[in-house]
């Protein structure tokens, strides 16, 4: 398979987007509200993905499956189950029997890694493999990427308001892989780390560093999302939502920049704040109202 490799030539627009009026991903359901009134209402659509590396099984997802090629290399990718220099030389998916199948052109060493994995924190249960930690470690992230707080408030601004499943039924989560002020590749997903997973996964299969690149999660900082976003070599992690301990402190080990609860002009870095250039006055920038999510609408 081949891996186009320009990096450079990214445009003011997504190179990936959510589509909200695909069919297949949400349907509308009917109920009632809290006045006893009838409504009808999208809700998102989840579906079993079962996952083979060379003809041997390997886990069974659930998912949105708008992207199930990258997903599956991102999830191999992710769990150590692929090396940075492995050939994928195809991807079969199969929509009728819900799996999609990685081949590579040498053989990969998973049955070992699938004796020694541990449980991560998620919304849906993820696992981490027992030699993850050992190649965080020796991680190393560009010391010389930056981070204006100027490219922060745009891209907060141009991802809250672009169309999305969450703006179409809620119940789904949302990873953007940015450079500079530009949203690149945004992917959503009933579990935060599938998202991620996607972006890693398109990110191998089109030979894009990961560099001189901004992480964005609607999600909260965990220690799975540090570890996944130093995996795929990206210095810079924000999310609209709060910390957990073990998070900081991944962070503040491999040097990577860590910024959460950023919402309108406020937000608060708790590693790695060396990177942060403060090149624009908070003044300037309209502050979100109180009890607002991340689309303007009342917070669920």
């Amino acid at each position: 398979m081949t891996r186009p490799g320009d990096d450079t030539s990214f445009t003011n627009d997504f190179l990936v987007r959510p589509d909200p009026s695909d069919p297949k991903l949400t349907e509308r359901v009917s109920g009632i509200d809290q006045d006893g009134n009838p409504v009808e209402t999208s809700v998102t659509v989840e579906r079993p993905l079962t996952l083979f590396l060379n003809g041997r099984e390997i886990v069974t997802m659930m998912t949105i499956c708008d992207h199930p090629d990258v997903l599956a290399v991102g999830y191999l990718l992710n769990q150590n189950m692929l090396r940075s220099d492995d050939e994928v030389t195809a991807i079969d998916y199969d929509e009728e029997i819900e799996t999609v199948v990685v081949r590579t052109r040498r053989e990969t060493d998973y049955e070992e890694k699938l004796k020694k994995k541990t449980l991560t924190s998620g919304c849906a249960q993820g696992t981490v493999f027992g030699d993850v930690m050992e190649k965080f470690e020796t991680a190393k992230l560009n010391p010389d990427a930056v981070l204006k707080t100027s490219w922060l408030y745009q891209l907060t601004k141009k991802i809250n308001t672009t169309p999305s499943l969450y703006l179409e039924a809620g119940a789904i989560h949302g990873c953007v892989l940015c450079h500079e002020d530009k949203p690149l590749i945004y992917m959503e997903d009933v579990g935060r780390h599938n998202a991620v997973d996607k972006i890693a996964g398109y990110m191998f299969l089109n030979g894009i560093s990961g560099e001189d690149k901004i992480f964005y999660t609607t999600g909260r900082l965990t220690s799975e999302m540090v570890i996944k976003t130093v995996q795929m070599g990206i210095p810079i992690l924000c999310s609209r939502s709060g910390f957990t301990a073990w998070g900081v402190e991944l962070a503040r080990q491999v040097g990577l920049t860590l910024i959460g609860r950023a919402r309108g002009k406020r937000f608060m870095a708790l590693a790695g704040e060396q990177r942060i250039e403060f090149d624009i006055e908070t003044d300037q920038i309209e502050d979100e109202p109180k009890g607002m999510n991340r689309k303007g609408a009342a917070a669920e």
